[in-house]
């Protein structure tokens, strides 16, 4: 954990560097908060140094989630020291969405702020995304610490599959596959009529699935330039997919990509969900301009574009916005409630339950209907050609029972501070899912300042509980996990 404050604090001086290039104001007090999260890490690394290094499973879970916590403490830094979050609850709020890559913001006027903060807000998000921990894995043996049972904690989804025997060397292709995405969305954006700025800071943003922008009506301010929201629809997409696919297309090997249930199964929510919302659009919404016609191609554009950019946000709980889509149908409203609980791939870097845990629940149900026809044949399940163990299957179900109790019970929460129905069930499925944008006061065009200090540290909760995939934060609630072994 000291050594992720010093990675963070290392963080924070990048963006003091582009306070300084700015010129914004904030620069010495950039520099402060880093120099402390600095000095507090090498505190940390001093008065454990004697201590045993080796991390086993339980040591794993409570790195991971304390980790989180720290780094979230000590992300509020900047924005208290520079007075642009004065409050430590909105500032915790702020940190914690950031670094969960939900992108929920308590912000009202974003454009306002300095460089070097607006930088530190796609920070928090890039370094979130692909998770602090799975880039401490490749330091840490240089400590002489093992880094497997972190990644087993950290790593999203119900499997970490390994493209290499070390761990560390895991770490390294994801992570060398996460920058050269951000490089190329930039220069992409870049070249697409961005500012360097603005496409650096989307660049973060996008390849993190996190949702947070420069601009107050975030990619909505972009609605006159379609090539840029279809450069960030592009690597929406593929921040949504599995990180190791991505380094097996890079190897060539195609058809293993395709051959992928979960990514076919992507692709086809995509596309399906995508045509859904753009014919409903074309039928039945009330769409700007006033004199709107279907049939005119470049309007059709527009709704495929702002259907096809609304559908991957969600999906990939990236949450950027060209459109409120609460405002278009009731049916929407409720189709784009509904996606908030899908998420993207397993292996990405998107929160929600993941595309493979809704694939494997949806094949064993219908396996039920064989067993309950053949009560004493033995059908295993299979996924990729692979037959799923029985474990594999109980482990899923258990962890959609318990998402959807831990957004009913993070709905009434929220509706006993004070939040209306549709307020309270929305902030729940995107703060537990990762997503940013939610319903009611808390929609697309919307921000979470109204919610009362209790209710946003009630979604930093949820917020950490769904980036961590919920077994990791409550196994540590449980009397068992501290009993001696």
């Amino acid at each position: 954990m000291g050594l992720l404050l010093i990675c963070n604090g290392g963080f924070m001086l990048l963006a003091t560097l582009v306070s300084y290039l700015y010129e914004d104001g904030v620069t010495l007090q950039l520099f402060l908060a880093g120099l402390v999260t600095i000095i507090a890490g090498a505190l940390f690394m001093l008065t454990t140094k004697d201590h045993k290094k080796e991390i086993k499973k339980r040591e794993g879970y409570i790195v991971v989630t304390f980790g989180w916590i720290f780094m979230s403490l000590s992300g509020t830094f900047p924005y208290i020291f520079t007075r642009t979050i004065p409050k430590f609850t909105n500032a915790f709020f702020e940190t914690m969405s950031g670094y969960t890559t939900t992108g929920a913001t308590i912000l009202e006027k974003i454009e306002g702020l300095p460089e070097g903060i607006l930088f530190w807000r796609s920070m928090t998000h890039w370094i979130g995304g692909m998770g602090i921990i799975v880039l401490a894995i490749a330091i840490l043996p240089l400590l002489g610490i093992g880094g497997m049972q972190l990644f087993a904690a950290e790593a999203p989804g119900p499997s970490a599959d390994k493209l290499h025997p070390r761990i560390t060397d895991t770490a390294k292709r994801l992570w060398l596959i996460y920058v050269g995405y951000t490089v190329a969305e930039t220069i992409l954006l870049q070249v697409a009529g961005m500012s360097f700025f603005d496409a650096i800071n989307h660049a973060l943003c996008t390849l993190s699935t996190g949702g947070f922008s420069t601009k107050d009506a975030s990619i909505a301010h972009w609605n006159g330039d379609p090539i840029i929201q279809y450069i960030i629809i592009f690597f929406m997409f593929l921040a949504g997919t599995n990180f190791v696919l991505s380094y097996f297309a890079f190897k060539g090997k195609i058809q293993k990509v395709f051959r992928d249930e979960e990514f076919r199964v992507y692709v086809a929510f995509v596309i399906i969900f995508t045509l859904i919302a753009t014919v409903i659009i074309h039928t039945q919404a009330n769409v700007e301009p006033s004199d709107y016609h279907p049939m005119v191609w470049g309007e059709l554009e527009s709704g495929f574009r702002h259907s096809l950019f609304s559908v991957i946000a969600v999906i990939t709980t990236t949450g950027f916005v060209t459109a409120d889509f609460t405002s278009w149908t009731t049916f929407l409203t409720i189709f784009f409630f509904g996606l908030m609980f899908l998420g993207g791939s397993a292996g990405s870097t998107s929160g929600g339950v993941k595309v493979v845990r809704h694939l494997l629940m949806i094949k064993n149900g219908l396996l039920e209907f064989k067993r309950t026809l053949h009560p004493r044949a033995i059908i295993p399940m299979r996924y990729n050609n692979k037959s799923v163990s029985e474990h594999i299957v109980y482990n899923i179900l258990g962890f959609f029972i318990l998402y959807m109790l831990l957004f009913i019970i993070g709905a009434l929460v929220l509706g006993f501070v004070g939040l209306d129905f549709e307020s309270a069930i929305g902030g729940a499925a995107s703060s537990l899912g990762n997503v940013g944008p939610a319903l009611g006061d808390l929609n697309p065009l919307e921000n979470y300042n109204s919610i009362p200090s209790f209710g946003k540290w009630w979604c930093a909760f949820l917020m950490l509980l769904g980036r961590l995939e919920l077994f990791t934060v409550l196994i540590l609630i449980t009397p068992f996990f501290w009993r001696n072994r």
